[in-house]
């Protein structure tokens, strides 16, 4: 709704009169922010409880709940799921360490998102947001009685801490990008605080920027001198649902359902965090998990073997009807799984390289021999989306890439987009394939010695060392690696673990590393730390460490786009360029997702197209969970 703020005014006026009676300091915050309030009368502003980049929120401000869940799902019981590996902090931002899961569950932002919708913040710690047409600034005024877990009101000063601890403390990357959004934070007064972002960031990113602030609590870190890139064996306090309930090292985490959680009421709360309890079974490996839950040790497992989900789901459990596996749709984006391939390295930079890495992927014998045809190869970095292009550019996809022609790959204007190349399904050598990458290795300078090896002008092999931390991993890598080998790259797996692999991660130290590289439908500054050449040499999000002008330029037309008729067609050009780079050896994906539980969960009908949601909206019913505990499913 549009507003002329008569509400500003008479929160000015009020403010003014009581400052008489304020020590000068306060007086003198008072008068500031009463001009403030007075000067945006001459703005037109909106007053909403939530905000769309592009059309029309789909939930109106006096929406009841979601329309995908269930509103009346009782409460209670506990839903147990796996992990792998090892943890020694509750600190989900630092570098340093191995974080538990749902080291985060604790936390909330501003605003959030739901699961049907694209583009879409809903206000959930705020009330309403304001905001001028320009979108220069954006004030969120905070709902009353939000409170942390220890029963204290969380107040604007927390928002401008939280914002100020992350500048400060937080990951390179993320200080980078927000900097170049948001220019201050401050707070009007108790429950209202105001976001001012730099004139020249793009308009449609600022809100969304400013929506997803999480919320800390001041005295919490003042009183215990916590750091936000240190190690911690406690989470950090927020405001959300579950808090840690206790935790044995390596071995299992509980969190529990706040009994006083002051958002449990809110229509856009009602029917999901359903589960008293969430526990968390860590195992050293994927085949050890799953011993675990045929035991019963868990009660859920989203099943990301198709050798297990093929092969392995005969167990007792199963054929007693105790446990339920089924396939349930998923219509979210393909996540861009990927070998990456990492530029930084110079024997990486020549594009002819790159493309005979790809070449050596048998996909198609992987999916028969070793992923029982369950998977479709990921072409695009927009996979099972309406933004995938397809044949020559569009006419609008034309209008974005001309005036850059001069930067763009060979191609890339007059081509169908790249797509991952096709293999023979009998065989894991193909040896078609095998003789282009061959070829395209000999033009780049890497030719065969007396030894069968590649290499260079120096005498250096071509090293490609693939940096993995999983071993259900090594199937398909070491193929992979003996195709390679064959052609005279020196290849090889090195498996690490996890808190080798989040080091080396976070210092490049990697040739491959696997990553999820989507695009997004809506994407937006974010564009600037997977792919930006200005934070490439920082940005853990980069991993291919990809500098590429036509990128960039791309990057900047996304960032500013103001319709979705200018959005998506820039959306689709970058994907094109992105793979005429050739800087990825693109993976799998399916559009179900594979799950096996105890017979005792239930969720909505109407799933909604972007979230399993399993930890959000789904609940126990407890006649069948006495059930089976009667029966001795469970340890």
């Amino acid at each position: 709704m549009n507003d002329r703020r008569p509400q500003a005014i008479a929160r000015a006026r009020q403010r003014s009169a009581v400052s008489l009676r304020l020590p000068v300091a306060g007086l003198a915050m008072l008068l500031v922010a009463a001009f403030w309030a007075a000067a945006a009368v001459a703005q037109e502003t909106t007053i909403a409880h939530g905000f769309k980049r592009f059309g029309e929120l789909k939930y109106p401000a006096d929406f009841k709940h979601l329309d995908y869940v269930n509103p009346d799902a009782p409460k209670g019981g506990e839903i147990a799921i796996w992990s792998q590996g090892t943890f020694d902090s509750f600190n989900p931002y630092a570098r340093k360490g191995v974080s538990a899961w749902g080291a985060g569950l604790s936390l909330e932002r501003l605003m959030t998102g739901t699961a049907d919708e694209i583009g879409a913040s809903y206000c959930l710690i705020c009330e309403t947001l304001e905001y001028p047409e320009d979108h220069s600034w954006v004030i969120f005024r905070l709902r009353d009685g939000v409170t942390f877990s220890d029963g204290t009101p969380v107040t604007a000063d927390d928002v401008v801490f939280t914002h100020e601890l992350f500048m400060e403390q937080g990951l390179p990357s993320y200080r980078e990008g927000v900097s170049r959004i948001i220019q201050s934070v401050e707070a009007l007064d108790e429950r209202t605080v105001k976001f001012t972002f730099v004139p020249d960031s793009p308009k449609f990113d600022r809100i969304d920027q400013a929506g997803s602030t999480g919320v800390l609590s001041r005295a919490w870190f003042e009183r215990t001198g916590l750091r936000l890139d240190e190690t911690s064996d406690e989470p950090f306090m927020g405001t959300g649902p579950y808090v840690l309930e206790s935790f044995d090292i390596n071995e299992r985490v509980i969190y529990r359902r706040r009994d006083d959680y002051w958002g449990k009421d809110l229509p856009i709360n009602v029917g999901r965090n359903n589960f008293d309890t969430i526990r968390v079974e860590y195992f050293a490996d994927s085949n050890a998990a799953f011993e675990g839950f045929k035991a019963g040790a868990y009660t859920f497992r989203i099943e990301n073997s198709s050798k297990q989900w093929a092969t392995g789901y005969d167990f007792p459990a199963l054929e007693k009807g105790w446990v339920v596996k089924a396939e349930l749709p998923d219509g979210t984006m393909a996540s861009g799984q990927s070998f990456v391939i990492n530029l930084r390295r110079e024997r990486f930079q020549d594009p002819r390289v790159r493309e005979a890495l790809g070449l050596m992927f048998n996909f198609e014998w992987s999916n028969e021999s070793l992923f029982y045809g369950l998977y479709e190869r990921i072409h695009s970095f927009v996979e099972n989306s309406y933004l995938e292009p397809e044949g020559p550019p569009s006419e609008a996809e034309l209008r974005v890439l001309e005036p850059i022609a001069d930067l763009l790959p060979p191609g890339v204007l007059d081509s169908d987009p790249v797509m991952a190349p096709v293999s023979r399904a009998d065989q894991a050598f193909d040896r078609a394939n095998a003789r282009k990458a061959g070829k395209l290795l000999d033009e780049a300078g890497w030719t065969v010695g007396d030894d069968g090896m590649r290499r260079n002008a120096a005498g250096e092999t071509l090293r490609v060392e693939f940096l993995q931390r999983s071993p259900a991993f090594d199937r398909i890598v070491n193929p992979y690696v003996d195709n390679l080998r064959k052609i005279g790259v020196d290849a090889v797996l090195d498996r690490v673990d996890p808190a080798q692999w989040i080091d080396r991660r976070y210092a490049f130290d990697y040739d491959t590393v696997n990553d999820n590289l989507a695009l997004g439908y809506e994407p937006g500054s974010g564009l600037a730390q997977m792919f930006g050449s200005e934070d490439a040499d920082v940005s853990v999000f980069n991993s291919p460490g990809l500098k590429h002008p036509a990128v960039d330029a791309l990057i900047e037309v996304i960032r500013r786009a103001e319709t979705k008729e200018e959005l998506d067609p820039a959306v689709s050009a970058l994907d094109r360029v992105l793979r005429a780079l050739r800087f990825w050896v693109p993976q799998w994906y399916k559009d179900v997702h594979t799950v096996a539980y105890y017979d005792m969960f239930e969720y909505p009908e109407n799933l909604p197209p972007y979230a399993l949601g399993h930890l959000d909206f789904w609940w126990v019913n407890a006649d069948k969970a006495a059930a089976l505990k009667e029966a001795g499913a469970f340890q």
